[in-house]
């Protein structure tokens, strides 16, 4: 079942990437980001496509993790609470 998950994951990741660089290809006109009063140098649409791909894929590979501990955290609560609630009637 993990070997059909890992596939999964591979074509949808490779769809993406193929994607980025059909709309990189098509779009190469040069395009300047604005945020706030902070403006970029002017670089071709499917380079801030990529850009922003790879910071996604980056940004979830950091916070999974976390999120695998806040996940540990509730578990260990759960067995505490367990504990909490015996029933007499076992002793």
């Amino acid at each position: 079942m993990k070997t059909i998950a890992n596939l999964l994951i591979s074509v949808v990741v490779a769809v993406w990437i193929v994607a980025i660089a059909i709309i990189s290809v098509q779009n190469a006109t040069p395009v300047s980001l604005k945020f706030l009063s902070f403006q970029s140098i002017q670089i071709p649409v499917g380079l801030v496509l990529a850009f922003s791909a790879a910071l996604g894929v980056i940004g979830i590979a950091v916070l999974q993790p976390l999120w695998g501990l806040a996940d540990s955290e509730r578990d260990n609560r759960y067995e505490d609470d367990a504990e909490f609630f015996v029933d007499d009637e076992d002793f």
